[in-house]
């Protein structure tokens, strides 16, 4: 197993835009010729777009673009600006008058980090798929749909770090499997390597890692609706051939990886979204993609939370290297 770009995986374009004064932004996922595509949401506050499609009962055959953005409800608005572009490009299904692009869409809550006034738009959608064609690339990070993220939300933004958007792929022989994640979540993310927590909720000094599940267990009888800054989104993407209930799989498969290492992961909180993109272009067996693909999903979580900078009064991993859990 070798660990490759993202990039490296042939048939998709990556793109972001981001207001990076407002701290919100998104990321898009373009497969020209379409891709076989599932979908397997774990956390309990989801907000997508035509997810339904993708259920192997119906009949979408293929997918052209995952947007992954921030701005919560109002974030959707930037899978219409993709789905502009790419009917522009000619890409989608041709219905003879013109194409329609089968764009999916999954969305995170970041209006308390930087300017909730401003949200993901069309145009912003527009402008990451002109910079996905650009070949402008995926910078991990506060970029796209991870400008605005923060993680350990449970005590509120004042005890949160800053989150981001991460990318990691693999490839075994000819088989590559990659994910994009943006990382922002009620839980914490335990680096699995010394099994310590590298980002989270801190004390209330700011000192110390609280530890967010005993946080939760303390809190028990507690009905808070704990909204501040939540939900884990992503796309796997593969060249494996895989059907659309193999895809829907991998989808699920994938989830593994946050759960290894965030804690708590898929709380009724978080809206936590993964969508599998295929092309079909090597036969695989599920069990090989699916390792490949816990792998991917996650170190690209480690590598938005390493990369992220801090901001708007929440710190960055990078800045608290030596703090240790209460």
């Amino acid at each position: 197993m070798e660990e490759i770009s993202i990039h490296e995986i042939d048939g998709f374009k990556i793109g972001q835009a981001q207001d990076v004064k407002a701290a919100t932004g998104c990321t898009v996922i373009i497969c020209e010729k379409g891709a076989v595509c599932g979908v397997d949401v774990r956390g309990g506050s989801p907000g997508t777009r035509d997810t339904d499609a993708l259920n192997p009962i119906n009949n979408r055959k293929e997918v052209h673009a995952v947007t992954l953005a921030g701005g919560s409800t109002f974030g959707l608005d930037a899978a219409g600006g993709v789905a502009r572009f790419l009917e522009e490009k000619k890409i989608g299904r041709d219905v003879e008058l013109t194409v329609v692009p089968n764009v999916c869409a999954a969305i995170l809550f970041d209006l308390k980090c930087g300017d909730y006034r401003i949200r993901p738009d069309a145009q912003m959608g527009y402008e990451a798929c002109v910079n996905a064609f650009s070949g402008a690339g995926l910078k991990s990070g506060n970029y796209g749909a991870g400008t605005g993220a923060t993680v350990g939300t449970t005590c509120g933004t004042d005890r949160a770090m800053k989150g981001g958007i991460g990318s990691c792929a693999f490839r075994y022989k000819d088989l590559a499997v990659g994910a994009v994640i943006a990382v922002n979540c009620v839980g914490d993310i335990y680096d699995p390597a010394t099994g310590k927590i590298i980002a989270g909720m801190r004390t209330a000094d700011g000192k110390y890692f609280a530890d967010t599940q005993r946080v939760l267990l303390e809190k028990y009888r507690g009905r808070e609706d704990l909204f501040s800054g939540n939900t884990m989104i992503g796309s796997i993407i593969t060249n494996a051939k895989l059907n659309k209930s193999q895809a829907t799989k991998l989808a699920a498969l994938g989830q593994n990886g946050i759960a290894r290492i965030v804690r708590p992961a898929h709380t009724i909180f978080d809206g936590d979204t993964i969508f599998a993109m295929c092309t079909e272009e090597i036969a695989a067996t599920l069990d090989a993609v699916g390792i490949l693909a816990c792998k991917a999903v996650e170190r690209a979580i480690l590598d938005a939370v390493k990369s992220a900078d801090s901001f708007d009064g929440y710190p960055a991993a990078k800045d608290f290297k030596k703090i240790k859990t209460c």
